[in-house]
């Protein structure tokens, strides 16, 4: 699963590496650098414009909540979306048709069960500490949009502490994935697969990023 992550980087860094062109971040505001992202808090979010193909980075709530829904608490179950099912499950598959979207970080944790102690979290990052992409998908909900970050099976780096992983997209595969003219589930499911890991690299960090109070650069420190 994907419970945390980081994005460290000003939007201007965002808009080059995701093809924002232009001035598409004039109505949202300055970000702070996040080093402790979490659920029911705002994330950007790149979508596609279906009119004019242009991408724009929008901020939204983290844990979608499905067009339907009666309740709005139903989003912090949903910050995770299993690919392997997201088109059978009635609150995902309506988004993976029509509403996909990017959502950039520079990294992410993931906790090791320990034996007779706290789990110890570890993070992720590109080797480089490069921008990245995590496969989205986003809903509204009486005028609150709202996103889920898709997961698949780990890959080797991270299998002896998770069996799960957020999807990163190939930066290749971005246009493809963002295109709501694009429907085929089985050529779009292609696209989630667990990143290489020979480009990513872990380190072992403080149990402070247990706590969503702590937003700071101590949470990415090597121990």
């Amino acid at each position: 699963m994907c419970g945390r992550f980081t994005l460290t980087k000003n939007r201007e860094d965002v808009a080059q590496a995701f093809g924002l062109h232009g001035d598409p971040l004039g109505q949202v505001p300055e970000f702070p650098a996040r080093y402790n992202i979490a659920p029911s808090q705002p994330v950007g979010v790149i979508v596609e414009d279906r009119n004019s193909s242009k991408r724009e980075l929008r901020l939204m709530v983290w844990g979608l909540i499905p067009s339907w829904a009666k309740d709005p608490s139903i989003g912090a179950k949903l910050i995770n979306a299993r690919s392997e099912t997201v088109t059978e499950k009635p609150s995902f598959r309506a988004a993976f048709k029509y509403r996909r979207c990017l959502i950039p970080a520079d990294g992410f944790y993931e906790w090791q069960k320990a034996q007779g102690g706290p789990k110890q979290p570890f993070y992720f990052s590109m080797a480089g500490s490069g921008l990245f992409a995590f496969a989205g998908l986003w809903e509204s909900w009486n005028d609150i949009e709202t996103c889920t970050i898709l997961t698949t099976s780990a890959h080797s780096l991270l299998q002896t502490i998770h069996d799960r992983m957020p999807v990163i997209l190939q930066s290749d595969d971005y246009a493809r994935w963002l295109n709501p003219r694009l429907q085929n589930a089985r050529d779009l499911k292609e696209l989630l697969q667990p990143y290489p890991n020979e480009f990513m690299e872990a380190i072992p960090v403080s149990t402070r990023v247990n706590s969503a109070k702590f937003d700071d650069a101590l949470c990415i420190k090597p121990l």
